[in-house]
């Protein structure tokens, strides 16, 4: 049995094609990327039009530029298009100071949610310095709340395998935090 992730990489210099390449990143992607605008846009709805509209957009590229780093490509323009509804929902709020008076929210004030979105920032860049099996079984871990034999399901790799990429990425995720993260 070959290395799961030798096989994505055949298969990934094989498509040729758009179509070819959308449906293998609706495959591998679809789910991580819907919960990564989730992280970003708390609203499933929304969160899966902006992961369409990434694939819309990735329709419309020339898949020769965008397919070895397709990943990356992904997470970028999901990343874009989820910050561009957050700042069209901004623009269009409008409020009567009256009505927002009497009403008490029962979200964070906005300076502890920005200050949150910056974290979360923060770390997923911190969480790009790891390798890719240590990042996606992070992401797969504690962004999706897989267990360990689904992420061994998953990837292809075994749950001792998980476990080991699990326990060295958060062990260097900590070596690599700023002190105000942990």
């Amino acid at each position: 049995m070959g290395d799961p992730n030798v096989t994505k990489l055949k298969n990934l210099e094989m498509i040729t094609t758009a179509d070819e390449l959308v449906e293998h990143a609706l495959k591998e992607y679809e789910s991580p990327l819907i919960g990564y605008a989730m992280t970003i846009l708390k609203d499933l709805e929304r969160s899966r039009d902006v992961v369409q509209d990434t694939f819309i957009r990735l329709y419309k590229q020339d898949v020769e530029k965008v397919k070895k780093g397709l990943k990356s490509w992904l997470y970028t323009v999901c990343r874009n298009r989820a910050l561009d509804v957050l700042r069209k929902e901004k623009r269009m709020v409008s409020v009567d100071d009256e009505i927002l008076g009497l009403e008490h929210s029962k979200l964070p004030a906005p300076d502890t949610a920005t200050d949150h979105h910056e974290r979360i920032e923060q770390l997923l860049e911190i969480l790009d310095r790891l390798s890719d099996n240590q990042k996606e079984v992070i992401m797969l871990k504690f962004q999706q709340g897989m267990s360990y034999d689904e992420i061994s399901e998953k990837t292809g790799l075994s749950s001792g395998n998980v476990g080991f990429l699990l326990h060295n990425g958060l062990k260097k995720l900590r070596e690599m935090m700023p002190a105000d993260l942990i």
